[in-house]
């Protein structure tokens, strides 16, 4: 659970290094706000209440279109390291209602 929560956190770091940023949310951000749900992203189980909170956290700081984006283009990259059904049905989990689905088919740049 170490290194899937090290790697996960790892890989959101670096896409945000790569992305160009125009957004008030960070890579880091998204990384810091989820990194409670490391051990549900990887093996499912019990959402923990500390994840529920970050994902609640992160969703009202993404209030703008570019931060809405930003935190897609973030959600997305690290959906790569995780079991995919598991991060798309986290805010769902946490009663938090996002306006994009959390998959690897999602066009972040259309996210409004």
């Amino acid at each position: 659970m170490a290194f899937a929560l090290r790697f996960f956190t790892c890989l959101i770091l670096t896409v945000c290094i790569v992305a160009s940023v125009d957004a008030a949310i960070s890579c880091g951000t998204v990384a810091s706000s989820l990194a409670p749900c490391g051990g549900y992203l990887s093996t499912g189980g019990a959402v923990p209440p500390p994840c529920c909170a970050g994902v609640k956290n992160l969703n009202g700081m993404a209030q703008t279109t570019p931060d809405r984006q930003q935190a897609c283009k973030c959600l997305k990259a690290a959906a790569k390291s995780v079991n995919p059904s598991l991060a798309s049905s986290l805010p769902g989990k946490c009663g938090v209602s996002i306006p994009y689905p959390i998959s690897m088919s999602t066009n972040c740049d259309t996210v409004k």
